[in-house]
């Protein structure tokens, strides 16, 4: 199942007047930007289609579905642009897809750790599909305690006139996983709390990180012996 959060170019928010558009945004800009977001919309459309069907092969085969499901999501513009100006990147249609990854991006949450890594292999053996990064944050956690397999694909989208080739982002990570990381980045980013309140809750949580792991680990095995016993 995947459950969509498709952040559509809003051209009132982004151009906000003819005569006053932020940050000097010209129309021929905006239709760039939005041919870019069709374009990767289209590509994120073609990775959550094969992961779906893979999915749905696995519960055929193996009577185990191995995602539990997934959220694609699309950069905002003002996150996009901003990310440009911290990093000093020229702000061009080129210098974007040249160096920024993430604008389309899918969330695959699994049952088990091991899913985590079959999605991958699966996904990449696909014909079509070629890992362009991959950074592991389960085996190499981040020092909060964060933990995620993120890759970056890239997979043909076909137009009107031809094929291009995008960047897809793809997050995979457990159902525990997931629960920390969304009370992590509610902590760091959504509450109005003192630096110290923030301290004492991220010590906290990156103890949990362990543990959550530990016990993912555990109910894994025991999912593995079940599997054993009704082989």
């Amino acid at each position: 199942m995947i459950l969509e959060r498709r952040n559509q170019m809003n051209f009132k928010k982004l151009a906000g007047s003819v005569d006053n558009p932020p940050e000097g945004i010209r129309v021929a800009e905006m239709q760039e930007l939005a041919h870019l977001y069709q374009l990767y919309q289209a590509g994120a459309n073609e990775i959550g289609t094969k992961l779906e069907n893979l999915d749905s092969e696995f519960q055929v085969n193996y009577d185990h579905n191995p995602i539990h499901h997934m959220e694609e999501r699309m950069k905002e513009v003002a996150s996009l642009l901003e990310k440009l100006k911290r990093k000093g990147y020229e702000r061009s249609i080129e210098s974007i897809q040249n160096n920024i990854f993430d604008i389309a991006g899918i969330r695959v949450i699994t049952n088990y750790i091991d899913d985590v890594y079959l999605i991958e292999k699966m996904l990449l053996n696909q014909s079509d599909v070629t890992l362009v990064r991959r950074k592991d944050y389960i085996q190499k956690p981040k020092a909060s305690g964060y933990r995620s397999l993120h890759i970056v694909v890239a997979v043909p989208v076909f137009q009107s006139n031809g094929a291009e080739v995008v960047n897809v982002e793809i997050q995979i990570r457990t159902i525990g996983m997931e629960m920390w990381a969304s009370l992590e980045h509610k902590l760091r980013y959504k509450t109005d709390i003192g630096a110290d309140v923030v301290a004492q809750y991220s010590t906290d949580l990156k103890t949990y990180s362990e543990e959550l792991t530990t016990i993912e680990t555990k109910m894994q095995a025991i999912y593995q012996q079940l599997n054993h016993y009704l082989d």
